[in-house]
């Protein structure tokens, strides 16, 4: 999208009114990619995929079976991309975000937010895509619930606002967005090493009702990864929140409120 009177030095401002998704959506395990892609796994487990769940979608929720178990989770959707043109020319990969924006994967940018993004070349050169219905935060295999969506938006120019990187706004965020979770803590004098410590944890749980590179995929949709404290040194805590409201049995549910059969 070009944008009209932008200049080096502006800024563009996106508030996003509206999605509708087409009923459907995925998530896969691509081999050598995702989180855990490049880890020894504790376990003879592998991982490393490939992997394939489609999901349907009937606008409020996003329903699949992994395993024997039923799976319904809420609709957030919004776009894992959005950025405007770098200021170096070249070709440069959509994989990492950067100053510009891009793949950023906030799952946070749905109905009501809004991002400001710095202008670099002239008309801004907006672009959005990747979209997505539902992501944990961490989109730990590396791709959330994806799907095709129609997106609506309005764009403001903003004259000389000199930033540097993106800028956010969230509106109505809610710090859980279940009623119930079951968390794993990772425990590291590394953040990235306690990440997936936590991320392991959950999936090995998960794995009692179905198979790990479906725990794995589940887990990327859904949990959450927050960093609890990154004071208490030499040891940072991660800790990551599965939400058992997506489970639909609730004899599963129940098995997992109780700690001591998830640890039996």
């Amino acid at each position: 999208i070009e944008v009209e009177g932008a200049e080096p030095g502006d800024a563009v401002e996106v508030e996003f009114l509206e999605f509708k998704d087409m009923g459907w959506g995925w998530t896969a395990v691509i081999p050598g990619f995702g989180f855990l892609a490049q880890d020894s796994y504790t376990t003879p487990i592998d991982l490393s995929g490939p992997g394939l769940k489609i999901w349907k979608s009937d606008g409020e929720h996003s329903r699949a079976t992994f395993g024997n178990i039923h799976v319904k989770v809420r609709n957030f959707p919004f776009p894992g991309v959005i950025g405007t043109a770098l200021r170096a020319p070249g070709r440069w990969s959509t994989i990492p975000p950067r100053e510009n924006g891009g793949n950023m994967d906030v799952k946070h940018l749905t109905v009501g937010s809004r991002v400001i993004l710095p202008v670099f070349k002239r008309g801004a050169l907006l672009s959005i895509g990747d979209t997505h219905l539902a992501q944990g935060d961490g989109e730990v295999c590396g791709s959330a619930i994806e799907a095709p969506l129609t997106v609506k938006l309005r764009v403001r120019l903003i004259k000389n606002a000199g930033i540097s990187q993106p800028i956010f706004y969230f509106s109505k965020v809610k710090e859980m967005d279940y009623d119930e979770y079951l968390a794993y803590p990772g425990m590291s004098p590394n953040l990235w090493e306690a990440s997936k410590i936590a991320v392991k944890g959950i999936i090995s749980i998960l794995s009692r009702y179905m198979t790990p590179l479906e725990a794995y995929m589940l887990s990327s949709a859904t949990l959450d990864l927050k960093v609890s404290q990154v004071v208490d040194v030499p040891n940072w805590i991660v800790t990551a929140y599965f939400p058992l409201d997506v489970i639909e049995e609730r004899e599963v549910r129940e098995e997992l409120r109780e700690l001591d059969k998830v640890v039996g």
